[in-house]
């Protein structure tokens, strides 16, 4: 990202691709969305850094890095959108003089001193390589009354440019209505820095104990929750929140925990691992599941968002395809948008006199040689010592282009604290730098001349851009990054050289760069042969390669990104709105017909309706919460409740046998056990069962092909189970087991093949669901019929409530609705599906998780706390999250 070329102050005045769309326009496309015309941007840091002075007065600075997130919220915040905009961030570690540090009450003065700015490079003149920058870390136990932080609040929130609301970091201990004590206040991006970014970075740790990360996780949620606590703060109805990068990978689920119906977006900055490397982090499923409670997930490329996709199929088992996932009963979409860079205020920053002064100073100086200009932070990542190690490559195998090419290359102190620990130790990266800078100029260098100039400082923008206007090649040799910012700016500060672009395929933009110059970082002899082409190509070649990629950059800036990004975040929503959506489960009505009926049927499916779907079926035992449920349900005398299940006998008896009054239905009504019944009665007994031995053989064949895939025998079904392997594979293989079976099974025997989440089951057509549920209205609703002991007693059916997440529960929906309005009065049957509102069913309500069907079935049987719980979404990502909380002390 460019230094210094950050000014987060500055306006954007680029013009739209299009004509701008009014407000109006959005809200009349999207009626039902009913839009306040409100953005929240949560982002980790504010645009300004701050200097706290005694008195309460404060400096903001422009924050470094980020120049092309800070130029859209410019973007957004400006009169060229419809849009009001506010940013809701973390101040950041804030500094103060040594003579202006303020003390809490009571408490002595710190003695941890601050930094003083960072070097500027004055001049292009060599500086010494083994230089290392200062960075002492920030005053630790700074105390700010709280009349000093209403004043800086007051003043973000009234900024003309960007509106921010600033995010306090401490724990409550540390704060009081007095002021806030600030105090290590790194330690609130450890756990991004440390653990997220290295792992995002295809980086590994080595393995420890599990005592830091305990506490960094820690941290890590309390910030997330901090900032939950903030946009709740602001929010309206119809705001919509665009959370920003991987410090705030909790925050969408935390948020949608809070207000079900917000409106949330992330959009991840950095590139996205494979599965492989995911997997690695002890906290995979909490950050994959905590991103999942937006709307929509935005990557910068598409191999990154193929890699979140998989993850969240291999790792939380959920299903998805190329355009998103199925998660948490609803629809995530997942879409690809680079980034770009306000490229008309780059342009004009470029051309400044002040520019050109430098400008023509340093062709002036490296007068009759060709510059290759590198400018990189000094991360791991950023690929600094494979770019030398190139360079250095190319001056053996070229020994012609020796005291012609000089390589400028610029590394700022990194501001990644994964990274800063390194240093601090004598990284093995700072050193390999030093270490090659000083062979390769000691090799092929001279008394008057030197091949590398390194410069290993902060750029101001004035010598950013003349050295990105001076370079006769752009080397970018990153081995993975998100976006480089500085390949974008480069492109057009060229403009008028056309000097080529040689870029890392690894790097986030090279995708979108498809006329740049691609290398592998890790081939030096190939980096190499570019360089050396680049240096030797046409004019008309290197005309057309900069005119494309110029129309490129300046036609996909950041304006049109963030412009692209909310427009899909908007038709993301609205496709979700105008599609036939059935309605969330009115709990009011029905504990209103609850009460007032005096014989009620209940009926209700096994898996993934009273328990979450897992991956080793003999796992999804029920809860002692569900057990004591069920129990209170079925006591009362005027309840029937029926476990109508794809489980065998053996399982629901197992589990739910030792409730007496519970009666049940096992694999799909084959068998019926009646309420305080010893035995089970078969319902297929007199069905041919020679398509089984059939059946085996086919399911055999492909548990074969399939690794971790099994078979399940039941004594009227057969099951095929694929939960356990790889998800790619047990998808496609069901597929040709499934057509093998209707094309040779399913001819010659009177059975249904059956797809289901992750498995197939083979069962006799006869046997569903629908018809167990049209035997219990026949046996329930039984108005006229004598008083038979053991039998149900004579009445009007007048409420029936039937529960199912699967498609197999859809004959159960069927019976209910042809029976209501006819047999049982409408108005008292409830049928319900669990999962996404979104999904095809008969259902006339949804649910979306076993646990919401739990708290309303105590909701109705009278459970102490169930009402309190029934204001609350249950959200699987928060409550993992919120159970594997550390405690602050270890």
């Amino acid at each position: 990202m460019a230094a210094d070329s950050n000014s987060a102050g500055a306006s954007t005045s680029a013009p739209p691709l299009r004509r701008r769309e009014s407000l109006s326009e959005i809200r009349a496309a999207n009626p039902e969305l009913a839009l306040s015309g409100n953005i929240i941007s949560a982002t980790f840091n504010t645009p300004h850094s701050f200097v706290y002075r005694k008195g309460g007065d404060w400096d903001l600075k422009a924050r470094r890095g980020q120049s092309a997130l800070l130029d859209s919220f410019a973007y957004l915040s400006s009169d060229a959108t419809p849009w009001n905009h506010t940013v809701v961030a973390w101040t950041g570690e804030i500094d103060a003089p040594t003579d202006d540090v303020v003390s809490s009450p009571g408490t002595p003065a710190p003695n941890t001193l601050g930094a003083s700015s960072l070097n500027a490079l004055s001049a292009p003149v060599p500086v010494d390589a083994t230089t290392r920058l200062p960075t002492p870390p920030p005053i630790d136990g700074l105390w700010i009354p709280r009349e000093d932080q209403d004043r800086l609040e007051y003043r973000l929130s009234h900024n003309k440019t960007i509106r921010t609301y600033p995010v306090w970091l401490c724990d409550e201990s540390e704060t009081s209505s007095d002021g806030i004590l600030l105090k290590d206040q790194a330690r609130w991006r450890r756990y991004a820095e440390q653990d997220l970014y290295t792992l995002l970075h295809y980086k590994q740790h080595e393995p420890t104990d599990g005592r830091r990360e305990r506490i960094q996780w820690a941290d890590y949620y309390r910030m997330n929750q901090k900032f939950a606590h903030k946009i709740i703060e602001i929010y309206k109805p119809g705001d919509i929140v665009i959370v920003h990068d991987y410090f705030l990978m909790l925050l969408p689920s935390m948020l949608r925990q809070r207000v079900p119906s917000m409106y949330i977006s992330f959009f991840l900055h950095s590139p996205f691992p494979s599965s492989e490397f995911l997997r690695c982090l002890p906290r995979r499923k909490e950050v994959l599941e905590g991103v999942l409670g937006s709307n929509l997930i935005g990557f910068q490329s598409y191999s990154y968002s193929r890699h979140f996709l998989s993850c969240c199929t291999r790792i939380l088992g959920f299903p998805s395809d190329t355009l998103g996932i199925d998660a948490y009963g609803t629809r995530v979409q997942v879409g690809v948008f680079p980034i770009g860079i306000d490229a008309a205020k780059v342009e004009s920053f470029a051309w400044t006199d002040a520019v050109k002064e430098k400008y023509d100073a340093l062709r002036k100086l490296y007068h009759g040689k060709k510059i290759i200009v590198g400018r990189d932070r000094l991360d791991s990542v950023r690929g600094v010592a494979q770019k030398l190690q190139a360079f250095e490559r190319f001056l053996e195998m070229y020994p012609e282009w020796r005291e012609k090419v000089v390589l400028i290359q610029v590394t700022s102190p990194t501001s990644v604290e994964a990274e800063k620990e390194e240093l601090e130790d004598d990284s093995k990266v700072a050193s390999r730098v030093n270490e090659l800078v000083m062979r390769i100029n000691g090799m092929y260098g001279s008394l008057g001349f030197s091949p590398v100039q390194h410069y290993p400082q902060y750029l101001n923008q004035d010598e950013y851009f003349a050295l990105l206007r001076a370079g006769d090649i752009g080397l970018i040799t990153s081995v993975r990054d998100g976006m480089n910012t500085t390949s974008l700016e480069y492109i057009v500060c060229q403009k008028e050289n056309h000097a080529p672009l040689i870029l890392s395929e690894f790097s986030g933009t090279a995708g979108s760069l498809r006329d740049a110059i691609h290398i592998n970082p890790w081939d030096l002899s190939g980096v190499a042969e570019k360089i050396n082409a680049a240096l030797t190509m046409s004019d008309e070649k290197r005309q057309a390669m900069q005119s494309s990629l110029y129309r490129h950059v300046t036609e996909h800036n950041v304006q049109s990104w963030i412009t692209k990004f909310i427009r899909k975040v908007y038709n993301v929503l609205g496709d979700t709105g105008s599609a036939n959506a059935t309605p969330l489960l009115d709990r009011a009505l029905l504990l209103s017909q609850y009460r007032t009926a005096n014989k009620r049927l209940f009926m209700f499916d096994y898996d993934g309706t009273l328990t979450p779907i897992v991956r080793e079926p003999s796992a999804a035992v029920p809860s002692e919460r569900l057990i004591h449920t069920l129990q209170l349900l079925a006591a009362d005398p005027q309840n029937a409740v029926w476990i109508i299940s794809g489980r065998d006998q053996v399982f629901l008896k197992q589990h739910l046998g030792h409730i007496a009054e519970l009666g049940f239905s096992a694999e799909h009504g084959s068998f019926m056990k009646h309420p305080g019944a010893d035995e089970w009665e078969n319902l297929a007994e007199r069905f041919d069962m020679g398509w089984q031995s059939e059946v085996m053989e086919v399911f055999q064949k492909y548990t074969d092909k399939v690794q971790g895939s099994f078979i399940e025998r039941k004594r009227c079904a057969l099951t095929w189970h694929y939960r356990l392997a790889d998800p790619e594979q047990g998808i496609h293989m069901s597929r040709e087991c499934h057509k093998e079976l209707e094309s040779t099974v399913a001819t010659k025997w009177d059975v249904e093949v059956m797809p289901g989440k992750a498995n197939i089951e083979v069962r006799p057509t006869f046997i569903n669901k629908g018809e167990i549920a049209k035997r219990l209205i026949t046996m329930y609703h039984n108005p006229g019929a004598d008083e038979i002991p053991n039998t149900p007693k004579p009445g009007h059916l007048e409420f029936a409530l039937c529960m199912g997440d699967d498609f197999t529960d859809e004959d159960m929906f069927r019976s209910l609705n042809a029976a209501s309005g006819t047999v049982l009065d409408a108005n008292h049957v409830f049928t319900v599906t669990v999962g996404a509102s979104t999904k095809v069913t008969l259902a006339k309500s949804h649910l979306l998780e076993p646990e919401d069907v739990i708290e309303c079935v105590a909701l109705l049987a009278g459970v102490q706390d169930a009402g309190e719980r029934l204001g609350e979404v249950n959200l699987g990502a928060l409550s993992t999250v919120e159970g594997r909380i550390p405690d602050e002390k270890l």
